[in-house]
């Protein structure tokens, strides 16, 4: 180690002397040496209790296989409207343990926000927030992820932000978590319709076909309503009184009307 009178001699280009080097008792040099600070991590090695080391894609997928499912045990019944939900504090009460365990951090890297306010039907003022966060998705390794959500909150004090902001994580954890709900499938149930309207005949279509009142996306929707009803093949008179499939008589129509041809 060097002191200040040897720095002082080797700026002057000597070397220094014995006699300079002799310092009053007690003296402190007040400018050592700064040696690198040494890396806490350089010697590091996963421990039996750390992730395993893997890109943030595998650790992410884990995450998501750990999970599973959300179901909606929460319930907003307030003004008459009635309904299940998946709140914030359940679904980080669930990601969090998971993505410890797996080495994943979901950090908000960015929020974009905008403001307005809402007069509610008592004349109640509100400010409204939207927010879009970019958030950064960081695995054991220290790759990362960049995604993007955004959440909208209304509030009548000062906290349009924070719930804003709350509903932009929560739909990042349960959209790219891709979590279910387990809740049964609405497609699993088929109902029959009643009697109560008599089906329409094939006349009925013909003529809403040829009216030019009809627009090109009406006559894309009774081509769907006619796929349904099996009435694509029923023969009507067409415009010319001849014979034709209500399917070819709409397709004909359809490009008339658009300019595509038949």
């Amino acid at each position: 180690m060097t002191t200040i009178t040897e720095r002082a001699a080797a700026a002057a280009g000597r070397t220094a002397e014995i006699d300079d080097l002799k310092l009053p008792d007690g003296y402190v040099d007040q400018f050592p040496e700064q040696s690198p600070a040494p890396d806490p991590m350089a010697d590091y090695e996963p421990g039996n209790d750390d992730p395993e080391q893997v890109p943030v894609g595998v650790a992410w997928l884990r995450v998501r296989r750990d999970i599973r499912a959300i179901s909606k045990d929460q319930q907003y019944n307030q003004a008459g409207t009635r309904f299940n939900f998946r709140g914030v504090d359940t679904v980080v009460n669930v990601f969090g343990p998971v993505t410890l365990k797996h080495g994943v951090n979901v950090l908000s890297s960015q929020v974009e926000a905008t403001y307005g306010e809402k007069t509610t039907a008592k004349g109640t003022k509100m400010r409204e927030c939207s927010v879009l966060v970019t958030w950064t998705i960081m695995g054991p390794l220290g790759d990362t992820l960049t995604l993007q959500t955004m959440g909208e909150a209304l509030d009548t004090a000062d906290k349009a932000t924070t719930k804003a902001q709350s509903v932009a994580l929560r739909t990042l954890l349960l959209g790219f978590g891709l979590t279910p709900t387990h809740d049964k499938d609405p497609d699993a149930d088929r109902i029959e319709r009643g009697n109560d309207a008599p089906a329409r005949s094939a006349e009925s279509y013909r003529d809403e076909i040829l009216s030019p009142k009809t627009s090109p996306g009406r006559l894309q929707q009774i081509s769907y309503e006619l796929t349904n009803l099996r009435m694509l093949g029923a023969k009507v008179a067409n415009e010319n009184n001849e014979q034709e499939t209500l399917d070819s008589l709409g397709r004909r129509i359809y490009g008339e009307r658009t300019g595509g041809g038949q």
